[in-house]
């Protein structure tokens, strides 16, 4: 390949979006296992602002730049990983990264890496792993939740939420979401979530309680944590199951210890970036198995709030902050 340095988005210090800036790096190189692929578009995510602010930094042996996702096509690789993987070179996919996505080429385990779902774009591919892989890995493996219960995602219009009401409607249970403005809380009616409460307005304890008429959710996928777990708590049904996946609201929490009791309940949680390639493999394995159909079929579409080129990434990041969007924010290159 003549080209050997390539376009970034680098850290230039920690804080505010502006430390976002385009620069220059050598070519990464695929190792065993491994392919390169050159990018079209780099799904923006929660955990990425983090790590701009030096709040999280990536896992060992992962590269320092920003971006969890990308979608390209790939240039070269492991040939048998490949082959059993059912890949090859000049195909489009989309990968779930522990780092190094804000790049026009990036290396990517072949065990992560998917198919482009026929009928999608790069930039549609773009927005599905890091949302799809959490969904499934939190709800459906953690939770457990299965069809005829019912799903409560704190946020429904982030990223994940979006993700989660469509995947937890099309395996048949009922979801309810909390968003934080009337406007919000139309856009999930409309992606199928049944109920949807303004919490900025309403108490979603007491409203999870009116809906279910005092029988409480069966899973709650939650991003807050802090003073929200002990509502949580409250709010779920016999042999409930709370998922906790980030901690916007703070790492600590007081709740009725009682209830998780009586009520048999599980309080749980994970982080997704610092898991195994076998652990992701799984889930890959998983969506390809169970999600991509629903997407090539279009009962299941990632939803696109922005794109951004890439070297207005501090756009996206400022965006991503004002919380003022429904869906996914992208970086094209």
């Amino acid at each position: 390949m003549e080209k050997q340095i390539m376009r970034a988005v680098e850290l230039t210090d920690f804080g505010a979006p502006e430390v976002l800036r385009l620069g220059e790096r050598p070519l990464p190189a695929a190792g065993a296992q491994e392919l390169l692929i050159q990018v079209s578009a780099s799904g923006v995510n929660r955990p990425d602002v983090l790590q701009r602010k030096g709040h999280y930094a990536p896992p060992p042996g992962a590269s320092d730049l920003p971006g969890l996702e990308v979608a390209g096509v790939i240039v070269s690789g492991d040939d048998e990983a490949m082959r059993l993987a059912g890949l090859r070179v000049g195909d489009r996919v989309c990968a779930l990264l522990a780092g190094g996505g804000y790049a026009e080429y990036c290396v990517a385990p072949v065990a992560q890496c998917l198919p482009i779902p026929a009928g999608l774009s790069e930039v549609e591919a773009s927005a599905l792993p890091e949302t799809f892989f959490t969904v499934w890995s939190n709800v459906f493996d953690r939770g457990a939740l299965q069809a005829g219960e019912t799903l409560l995602v704190q946020g429904g219009s982030s990223g994940i939420g979006v993700t989660a009401i469509q995947l937890a409607k099309a395996r048949g249970a009922t979801v309810i979401v909390t968003a934080g403005s009337d406007a919000k809380c139309a856009d999930c009616l409309k992606l199928g979530a049944d109920h949807a409460i303004n919490y900025r307005t309403q108490d979603f304890a007491a409203e999870v309680q009116r809906i279910t008429e005092g029988r409480g959710v069966d899973v709650i996928l939650d991003m807050v944590a802090g003073g929200y777990v002990a509502r949580e708590v409250q709010s779920l049904a016999e042999d409930g199951r709370l998922v906790i996946i980030a901690v916007q609201g703070g790492i600590k929490a007081e709740f009725d210890a009682g209830l998780v009791l009586r009520r048999r309940l599980l309080v749980t949680g994970s982080t997704l970036r610092p898991r195994p390639v076998a652990f992701k493999a799984a889930i890959a394995q998983a969506l390809r198995r169970e999600v991509w159909p629903l997407i090539e079929a279009g009962g299941i579409r990632p939803v696109i709030h922005s794109t951004f080129a890439a070297a207005d990434a501090d756009k996206a990041h400022a965006l991503m902050e004002s919380s003022q969007h429904t869906g996914k924010i992208v970086l094209t290159w």
